[in-house]
């Protein structure tokens, strides 16, 4: 027998949402929850498109600096745990102002118990 394919951990450019329309759509057409440090906006895509992230930071969470960390915080949580989604969807993460300074291990705790209480985590294949 032959073992399964490793679970690739990647996030290539084809996972992120580029254009504002992309955006638009996930916040128009899906749901959206709040928790801690974040704002989730989520929307289905259809079976056999693999999961999307876009990142949203205002000015409102700090300096050039602090925003650019943040959104490798919140690309990094995502990575990790986008094969665990019930599904391909489209992501919109928008950092709040509390997020600065925060470890990854909080972002990702934010991260995890939000999809949690939407019920958007699903069994790993």
């Amino acid at each position: 027998m032959d073992a399964p394919a490793p679970i690739r951990f990647q996030f290539p450019r084809a996972a992120r949402l580029r254009r504002s329309g992309e955006f638009a759509a996930v916040r128009r057409l899906g749901g959206r929850a709040v928790r801690g440090c974040l704002i989730l906006n989520w929307h289905d895509t259809p079976a056999g498109h693999r999961p999307r992230l876009g990142v949203v930071t205002s000015r409102k969470v700090g300096q050039a600096v602090v925003r650019s960390r943040v959104r490798r915080l919140l690309r990094e949580v995502f990575r990790r745990h986008q094969h665990d989604l019930r599904g391909p969807m489209d992501v919109v993460l928008v950092a709040r102002p509390s997020i600065a300074g925060k470890a990854l291990a909080d972002v990702e705790r934010d991260f995890l118990a939000v999809l949690r209480g939407q019920a958007l985590l699903g069994v790993r294949t």
